[in-house]
This record gives C-alpha cells, structure tokens and sequence, in this order.
C-alpha cells in the first residue's frame, strides 16, 4: 500500500549509500536531472565494501552514512531496480539487493520520514565476503566524509 501512495504522490524518496551518491559513478545515469532534492543523511544499518567495487548495506543496529534522495518522478524506481538486480515477485534469497522502506535521519538524529532503501542480508554480505566499514561511509571516488559539506 505504501508503494502505491508513493507512485500516486509521483514524489519517490531514496536513500543511497554508494554507486548512486552525487560524485559517484551511477549518479550521472541514473540520477542527475531527475532529482528534486539532495540531503545528506543517515540510516539505520551497517555499511560492507564488496570485492566487487562496490558496498552492500544490512538492516542492523549501526549508521550507515549516505543521501536522501528525491525524485521527481516514480518511474525512477522501476530504474533503479534494475540497477540493483532487484525484482519484487522473487523471493528476497534470489535478488542481489531487495528494497525496503526504512526511517532516515538527518545528523541531529531528527527523522526525515520513510524512503526506499536496497540492502542485503547478512548472510549475502558474507558469502559475498564483505568488509565492515567502521564509519559507515563509502565511496568509490576517494571522498572522505569529512571532504563533504
């Protein structure tokens, strides 16, 4: 029902962590133009840099460190699904990533509402032989957190 709303509203909100973060490789393609607003967040989770270049993050007790993303339009999610491997009809066990609606928070711990999330389960992450990253932030640009405003 919620999906619905959201796709009625026309507005979709999407937390991003990695490749889809302003700067970063998938931002370009799958991002720019489309987006109404940009605001440095953070989400419940923890945060995994994969072999493969790029991160997985889990639904547990930790933060994790990206951008609330809004866009202007819902076909964006049906885009971003693709990216992400990710088909609502399979069961979570055969998605590479599987989307959830979680609650975001800006840095004074506030929270901004519900938005989309693509996370992976733990056990996913450790066939896939994640490794923690400790602040919650990736990148594959070589930003540090602490370079953003």
């Amino acid at each position: 029902m919620t999906e619905l709303k959201i796709k009625f509203s026309g507005i979709v909100r999407v937390f991003v962590y990695g490749t889809l973060k302003p700067g970063e490789v998938n931002y370009k393609r799958y991002c720019a133009g489309k987006v109404l607003d940009t605001k440095r967040t953070i989400a419940s989770g923890k945060l995994f840099a994969l072999p493969m270049g790029y991160p997985a993050m889990t639904l547990e007790d930790s933060q994790v460190q990206g951008y609330l993303l809004s866009f202007a339009d819902s076909k964006a999610l049906s885009q971003l699904d693709e990216l992400e491997d990710y088909q609502p009809q399979r069961p979570i066990s055969q998605n590479l990533y599987n989307r959830q609606e979680i609650e975001i928070y800006n840095f004074q711990g506030l929270s901004l509402g519900l938005a989309w999330v693509y996370f992976m389960t733990p056990e996913q992450v450790q066939q896939l032989r994640g490794m923690l990253l400790e602040d919650g932030w990736w990148t594959g640009c070589g930003l540090t957190a602490s370079d953003l405003p």
